[in-house]
């Protein structure tokens, strides 16, 4: 099967998850704060460093795991269920490698520039539908 297929069946997976996480984290601590969002970040982040280093075969891994299983997901259902996870493994990545401006700065810009590109989106969709509450 194609990987992107097996990539969009995880991602379909990692959706769903993480909306019996984000319901689930409602009913548990209310819309005060984005715990549900913070904690399922959190998961992911752990989840994808344990199954990418528990899983590579070329570095010696316990459980090695191939190409297509480790997009499946790691691309998929860790990409549905977070994105931070991803960035943070890409941020860890950096800085093992010594790569230390160059993990800041990622880390930096990539915050920074979210929340640009956050308030530029809400900015433009307020534009073309200005009856939306500001």
């Amino acid at each position: 099967m194609n990987v992107y297929l097996w990539v969009a069946i995880g991602g379909a997976l990692g959706s769903v998850t993480r909306l019996g996480a984000m319901e689930l984290g409602a009913r548990l601590w209310g819309h005060d704060f984005p715990w549900a969002t913070f904690a399922v970040n959190i998961v992911g982040c752990f989840v994808i460093g344990f199954f990418a280093t528990a899983t590579d075969g070329d570095a010696g891994g316990r459980w090695p795991v191939g190409i297509v299983g480790r997009q499946f997901f790691m691309t998929g259902v860790l990409g549905g269920f977070t994105t931070f996870s991803a960035f943070s493994l890409q941020t860890l990545a950096l800085a093992r490698g010594g790569e230390w401006m160059k993990a800041g700065g990622y880390v930096a810009g990539s915050v920074v520039l979210c929340l640009v590109g956050v308030w530029l989106g809400h900015i433009v969709a307020l534009a073309i539908n200005p009856a939306q509450v500001r």
